[in-house]
């Protein structure tokens, strides 16, 4: 039996798993080096129906955010026709040539094929109060239109809430699950749809990993039984692309692991040999806005190709 989303009374064996991935990455010294790239620049035209928070969901950049790169006011009304300019750089983060890789802060799953970087998704996950585990899994079913067999701690989370109570929610228009269930092998996960996109990109669910529609529906297609894959907790990525810019990118320690982004950057910084080609300020003014998104922050001198 498959039960989406997180028990109860599996919340504290997360807030421990949570922990030890953070111990271990202090332990080992920071997350490792990065060298791909998500993203970037886009226009975007507003349809009907669209208001900022949607379209940041589906771009995975923060509505704030969004709305300061063109200019506009988070409450102005935008309307069809417009025209907007998305930029939504991410660092592919390093650790798996194979699978699904999802960075819990980030808010994003990367997919990886046969050593090869295929696509990045933004992601809807676990709010605190229910968080999504860091850990390693296979998907162990996938199904299209899915039933919703709803847990009893989300059934007395309906009725605190004054909701109707819902033992089952069939296929269809009312069930969060969306159009297609992808399994994990972490007993009651899924990586799934939704019917509420604009939920992506947040941290809202009862630890699933929720899609956009058209997203998970992509993936679903190139995803088998079988499929390895990986839940990460890392807040602080730092990448080198092989032109030799030197990128950051920082997220809100959501799940209040104590990671201390300074220490982060300062350590793989060092480790890499990176401390006097990095411009430090700039490193300072990413961390204190933590925007989520890629920024450059030095640039390997000369004209060098690959890695350090």
């Amino acid at each position: 039996m498959h039960l989406p989303c997180l028990t109860r009374l599996a919340r504290g064996a997360v807030a421990v798993l949570l922990a030890l991935h953070a111990l271990q990455a202090v332990a080992q010294g920071s997350f490792p080096l990065a060298h791909q790239l998500a993203g970037g620049d886009r226009d975007y035209v507003v349809r009907r129906g669209d208001f900022l928070i949607a379209i940041g969901a589906r771009f995975g950049v923060a509505p704030t955010l969004l709305a300061r790169q063109n200019g506009i006011r988070y409450e102005a009304v935008i309307h069809p026709g417009q025209r907007l300019r998305v930029h939504n750089p991410h660092i592919v983060p390093a650790g798996l040539a194979d699978g699904i890789l999802i960075n819990i802060p980030q808010r994003m799953l990367f997919h990886f094929s046969q050593g090869r970087f295929v696509a990045a998704y933004p992601v809807g996950l676990g709010k605190p109060s229910w968080p999504t585990p860091p850990g390693d899994f296979r998907i162990v079913n996938r199904q299209a239109n899915k039933a919703w067999k709803v847990p009893r701690s989300i059934q007395e989370e309906m009725r605190r809430e004054g909701q109707v109570v819902r033992e089952e929610v069939p296929p269809g228009p009312d069930n969060p699950l969306g159009a297609y269930w992808l399994g994990l092998s972490l007993w009651g996960y899924g990586i799934h749809g939704t019917i509420a996109p604009s939920s992506v990109y947040h941290f809202r669910s009862h630890g699933c990993i929720r899609l956009h529609p058209d997203d998970i529906a992509e993936l679903f297609a190139h995803v088998a039984v079988g499929t390895p894959g990986r839940l990460i907790y890392q807040p602080v990525l730092l990448a080198v692309l092989d032109d030799g810019r030197i990128l950051l990118e920082v997220h809100r320690d959501i799940y209040r692991q104590g990671i201390d982004p300074a220490r982060v950057v300062r350590d793989l910084a060092e480790a890499n040999g990176l401390s006097q080609a990095i411009d430090w300020p700039k490193v300072d003014a990413v961390i204190a806005a933590q925007d989520g998104l890629a920024e450059e922050v030095g640039r390997l001198p000369g004209n060098t190709k690959g890695h350090p």
